[in-house]
């Protein structure tokens, strides 16, 4: 089985990572003004907190399949893998049907009935889901070769954007104040919880590290290299887009990038941003489907799953596990569109970004106790890097909001009941043996 390298595993993390987050939050996060700026520098200091944390278990455990759910497992047990192996599928389906939306955003640059009529936008959502579910049914190589040429089209209008556009900021349009109505923890808050899902896909080549050359020191580099790369390039671009359109147009945008490159470059600048911003959503798009079908794979192998997520077909693809993901993601896009496309993409966003939250603080402990099992003892850096990302997972749970939580909450419950239900069954199968 081929494996791939540095870069198809650097392009796996960026491309997850910048996709549909940073071309539609400049729109979502327009209503609390100035401090979203304040927001995204607090998840990016946690983003990479949780990179390094991703870092040194993947120098611990470098040939494992599925990641977060494998370190979990290997620190805390079956029930706690499972844990993390449902809220972070979850999340995943969640996440694709998020993506789906912003491709319908950018979509509409060229056909602008698609933002406008329910049918149309849905139509083209499920249309682009499950064509790139019949990607990762193909041979890895393909999905890598998708992914690098994914990466390299969605950079050039972000940067062009990012760094060209920085010299038509109107500074009159940037401050830290906040214009959300709450106090300013709560908006700090909620914009660090919005930003996050921007970050979502850090820790992907820790999911297919058994794949992966080299893996004890690649999938490190390539996740550290991925999130400077997308730290960098949200920052920029966040700046840019705030300084160039004012803030009332911006928060009516449903394509803030295209419409930023309007104002300094005419109108066919509009459209080839658009076509980019397709192009990172696509990239996104074909990552995150790949990893929905990693995770389960990975609980079902260990007899956590059903049995039909393990099954692959003749490219060691796990199609079946792929398309009942794809299903699910289609049920979310279906029942929560709206009229809104950015109230649609925020809720999508928060709900995504809190059933991958149980992953990340567990993952954090995990390093602590994977570190004392091994070696007798925590490094005291390693510990406060730990520390710190399980915190942060604390505080952004918070601010998800009492509907997201309340989501979040009935999908972990049903999840508990299943692994119940399954343990029970196996239980009684076997005794019967």
């Amino acid at each position: 089985m081929k494996k791939i390298g540095f870069w198809s595993s650097t392009a796996l993390v960026t491309g997850n990572m910048i996709g549909s987050g940073i071309f539609l939050l400049p729109a979502t996060l327009a209503s609390y003004g100035g401090i979203s700026l304040l927001g995204w520098m607090c998840s990016s200091l946690g983003a990479l907190l949780l990179t390094l944390v991703y870092k040194y278990l993947s120098g611990l455990h470098p040939h494992t399949l599925g990641g977060p759910y494998a370190f979990t497992r290997t620190a805390l047990g079956d029930f706690m893998g499972y844990l993390v192996a449902w809220g972070y599928w979850v999340s995943i389906w969640c996440t694709n049907a998020a993506i789906s939306v912003a491709f319908v955003g950018y979509l509409s640059v060229f056909v602008p009935d698609v933002a406008q009529n329910s049918v149309w936008a849905i139509g083209s959502g499920l249309g682009v889901l499950w064509f790139f579910t019949w990607i990762n049914s193909l041979a890895l190589k393909h999905v890598a070769w998708v992914q690098r040429l994914t990466t390299i089209l969605k950079l050039v209008p972000i940067f062009s954007i990012g760094f060209i556009g920085i010299w038509y900021i109107d500074f009159d349009h940037i401050n830290l104040l906040n214009q959300s109505g709450k106090t300013s923890f709560e908006a700090l808050t909620a914009t660090t919880t919005l930003t996050l899902f921007a970050f979502l896909g850090l820790e992907s080549a820790s999911i297919t590290s058994a794949r992966v050359k080299n893996a004890a020191q690649t999938v490190g580099r390539a996740s550290l290299t991925g999130t400077a790369i997308t730290v960098i390039t949200y920052i920029l671009c966040s700046i840019a887009i705030m300084g160039i359109l004012p803030p009332d147009r911006l928060m009516n945008s449903t394509a803030p990038f295209a419409d930023a490159a309007f104002v300094f470059w005419g109108v066919s600048s509009k459209y080839i941003v658009a076509a980019g911003a397709m192009m990172a959503t696509l990239g996104a798009l074909n990552g995150w489907i790949l990893i929905q079908g990693q995770i389960p794979l990975a609980a079902a192998q260990d007899r956590l799953f059903p049995a039909f997520f393990g099954q692959k077909n003749r490219h060691h693809a796990p199609q079946l596990g792929i398309v009942v993901s794809s299903i699910l993601a289609s049920v979310v896009l279906l029942f929560r569109y709206s009229d809104q496309l950015v109230d649609t993409f925020a809720y999508m966003m928060n709900l995504s970004t809190l059933s991958v939250l149980t992953p990340y603080l567990l993952s954090a402990l995990s390093l602590i106790v994977l570190l004392r099992k091994k070696q007798g003892y925590a490094k005291p850096i390693v510990m406060g890097i730990a520390g710190g990302a399980m915190l942060f997972c604390v505080w952004v749970i918070f601010g998800s909001g009492k509907e997201v939580i309340l989501s979040g909450m009935l999908l972990l419950s049903l999840g508990v009941l299943i692994y119940g239900f399954k343990k029970r069954f196996i239980h009684t199968k076997d005794s019967d043996q």
